[in-house]
C-alpha cells in the first residue's frame, strides 16, 4: 500500500484525523477575506464578451498572421485599442470590436481586407446586437435559481434543512469566487464562461453531498451515546471522504490545467480560456469549501440544537469522570510498592528479607556437627 493510500485508511479508521471543524474559524476568516477580493473585483466591473453587449465578430485565415500584427491592424481601423483579438484553437485569428466603435462592419472588413493583403470575401464578419446578449443573460439567471432552489429542495428532503443551507452558502460562496476571479483578471465572460459557472456548481454540489452522506452515517443515533459530539462525528467523516476529495479534485484540474495554461497559455488558443478559467477556480473552490465551509457550517448549525448541547454536556461530563478516575488509579500505590504501611522506608537490613523463611528450615538438609 502507498504512503498516500495509508494515510487515507488512518484517517479513515480515525487513528489520525485533522480538526477542519474545530478550526471553523479560521477558514470562515480566510473564505471572507477571499470572498471580499472577489466582491471588490466584482464591483470594478466584469469584462463582459460581444454577445453579452453586442458588437462585430470577424474571423481571418492568413497563414503567418500573428496575433499581435492583427491586434495593431485592428487598432488602425478602430483609431483606439478595444478591439480584442485572439487565436482559436483551428489556427483562425478572432478579431472582436464592441458595438461602442464608430466604424461599421462593412468598412472594417474592406480595410482589414485591405491590411491584411487577403480578399474581402475571405473576412468572416457577424454582427451580435446587445438584445441576443441581454437575453442570454436573463436565461443565464434564470436557469441558476431554478438550480438552486432544486438544490436545496432535495438535499431538504434527502438530508434536512441545515444541510441544504449549509450546501447553499457552498455554492454561493465558490460562486463569488470564481466570477470575482474573471473580474480581477480582466478575462472575457463569454457563454462558455456561463456554462463552465454551471459545472462548477454541479460538481462543487457532488462533493458536499459525498461528504454529507458520510457524516449523515456516522451521526446516527448519535444522541444515544456519549462518547462523542455531533462536531466530532462530522469532523471524523470529513477525514473519512479527505482522501477521496483531494484525489477527485486532482484529476479533475489536471485535465482543465491543461486548457488553461497549455492550450490557453502556450499554444495561444485564447477561446479555451473562456471555459477553463471558470472550471480551474471553481474546481478548486468547490473542493475547498466541501472540506473547510459546508461542513463546519452544517456541524455549527446543528450544535445550536438543544439535543446536541444536552450531548456536548454529557460528553463533557463523562470525559472529567474518566479524567478523574485515571487520575485516582494513578495516586493509588502499587502492589510492589517497599514502603512501610505508614509510608516510610523499612529499615536498613531487613530489605530484601522479607517472605525469606526464619528458623530451623533455614537450616534444612545440613550436617549438625553432632555425631
Amino acid at each position: 500500500m502507498s504512503r498516500f493510500g495509508n494515510i487515507g485508511h488512518r484517517l479513515y479508521q480515525g487513528e489520525i484525523s485533522f480538526d477542519f471543524v474545530g478550526r471553523r474559524k479560521l477558514w470562515y476568516s480566510i473564505s471572507g477575506v477571499i470572498v471580499l477580493v472577489a466582491a471588490i473585483g466584482l464591483a470594478m466591473g466584469l469584462h463582459l464578451g460581444i454577445e453579452f453587449k453586442g458588437g462585430s465578430v470577424y474571423t481571418v485565415n492568413k497563414p503567418g498572421l500573428s496575433v499581435s500584427q492583427a491586434q495593431d491592424v485592428a487598432n488602425k481601423i478602430t483609431h483606439d485599442s478595444t478591439a480584442l483579438v485572439q487565436s482559436t484553437d483551428k489556427g483562425d485569428i478572432r478579431i472582436q470590436v464592441s458595438s461602442a466603435s464608430e466604424v461599421d462592419a462593412t468598412t472594417f472588413t474592406d480595410q482589414l481586407s485591405k491590411e491584411l493583403s487577403i480578399p474581402a470575401n475571405e473576412v468572416n464578419a457577424q454582427v451580435i446586437g446587445p438584445s441576443w446578449g441581454h437575453e442570454i443573460s436573463q436565461k443565464a439567471l434564470l436557469g441558476l435559481v431554478i438550480f438552486m432552489v432544486l438544490v436545496t429542495i432535495y438535499l431538504a428532503v434527502a438530508f434536512e434543512w441545515r444541510m441544504a443551507l449549509a450546501a447553499l452558502v457552498a455554492l454561493i460562496h465558490d460562486l463569488l469566487i470564481t466570477i470575482g476571479v474573471y473580474a480581477l483578471v480582466g478575462f472575457e465572460v463569454t457563454p462558455g464562461t456561463v456554462i463552465g459557472f454551471l459545472t462548477i456548481l454541479g460538481y462543487s454540489l457532488y462533493d458536499t453531498v459525498v461528504v454529507f452522506d458520510t457524516v449523515k452515517e456516522n451521526t446516527k443515533g448519535i444522541t444515544k451515546q456519549n462518547k462523542r459530539t455531533y462536531s466530532e462525528a462530522a469532523n471524523l467523516g470529513l477525514n473519512q471522504t479527505l482522501v477521496r476529495s483531494i484525489n477527485t479534485t486532482v484529476v479533475a484540474l489536471l485535465p482543465v490545467a491543461a486548457l488553461l495554461f497549455i492550450g490557453g497559455g502556450i499554444l495561444g488558443a485564447g477561446t479555451l480560456n473562456d471555459i477553463s478559467l471558470a472550471l480551474f477556480i471553481g474546481l478548486a473552490a468547490g473542493a475547498y469549501s466541501s472540506i473547510c465551509v459546508a461542513t463546519p457550517l452544517l456541524a455549527q448549525l446543528k450544535e445550536l440544537t438543544p439535543e446536541m448541547k444536552d450531548l456536548t454536556k454529557r460528553v463533557a461530563a463523562r470525559r472529567a469522570a474518566d479524567a478523574k478516575a485515571a487520575t485516582e488509579r494513578e495516586a493509588e500505590p502499587t502492589d510492589g510498592d517497599e514502603s512501610g504501611e505508614d509510608g516510610s522506608e523499612p529499615a536498613a537490613g531487613m530489605v530484601g528479607q522479607r517472605n525469606q523463611p526464619v528458623g530451623r528450615a533455614r537450616g534444612k538438609g545440613r550436617p549438625s556437627g553432632k555425631h
